[in-house]
């Protein structure tokens, strides 16, 4: 029987190129996100019959979200292997014009909400003697931020934290706990939210001159949560361009 993974935030951008790959690995994938309906679209057109892909309504900065959606993929596919943390908003609001309240909702989406889905799953995972938890950080937690907000950077160097500090928790278990960090990609998001002049700014200086392809990040993500890749743990994958090398 086909391995289950969840993955949160699996409505738009990266999260549905990563829902995408998992499927196309041969995956059975729960596709949640707080917008369930734009979830049901992507994972109908996945799997019509709701066979292999399966939609479900996540808010990431609850425990109970979390638990409540285990035990669905628990009552419907008997379990889950793979948990990627995608999850997450990305303001760019100049650092000295962020209020108390929007930091706040930032980090309880960004960083909470993988700390909660590490909690609840990798309990589950620990449990049954294996799992994969892929958390999704970004080069921004890396260098600071460049083109997002200083409350999205903090957030995401928080998640490399975690991440870390979970591979720790869980290593005795048969759980490994990783993390990508993805450099600027070009998904439609990312091109409402900054202008045209200046993308063009941007990718003369990444390594490789362009945008990333979200496909690639997936790639890496479902080689994360697969069985041969027991052996990495605690380890954040760079991709980036070439933007930081190390």
């Amino acid at each position: 029987m086909a391995d289950v993974a969840l993955v949160a935030g699996a409505a738009q951008g990266l999260g549905e190129a990563v829902a995408r790959a998992l499927h196309g690995a041969g995956y059975r994938v729960a596709l949640a996100d707080v917008n369930e309906d734009a979830a049901r679209s992507l994972a109908h057109a996945l799997n019509p019959a709701g066979d292999t892909a399966c939609a479900l309504a996540l808010d990431v900065r609850a425990k109970t979200a979390f638990e409540t959606a285990l035990a669905q993929l628990v009552q419907r596919w008997g379990g889950v292997q793979v948990l990627v943390n995608n999850a997450a908003v990305t303001p760019t609001t100049p650092v000295m014009e962020i209020t108390q309240e929007e930091f706040d909702a930032v980090l309880a989406v960004n960083l909470r909400g993988t700390f909660l889905g590490c909690q609840v799953f990798g309990a589950y995972f620990r449990a049954q003697g294996y799992g994969r938890i892929v958390n999704v950080a970004s080069l921004a937690g890396q260098n600071g931020g460049t083109a997002t907000g200083a409350h999205y950077a903090a957030s995401k160097g928080g998640v490399i934290a975690l991440t870390k500090v979970f591979a720790r928790e869980f290593a005795a278990s048969g759980v490994t706990v990783n993390a990508v960090a993805p450099g600027p990609l070009d998904v439609p998001s990312r091109r409402e939210k900054i202008s045209t002049e200046r993308i063009a700014a941007i990718e003369p200086m990444i390594t490789v001159q362009r945008l990333g392809d979200p496909g690639f990040v997936a790639a890496t993500i479902v080689h994360l949560a697969s069985r041969l890749s027991g052996f990495t743990t605690g380890a954040t994958w760079d991709l980036n361009g070439g933007l930081l090398m190390r």
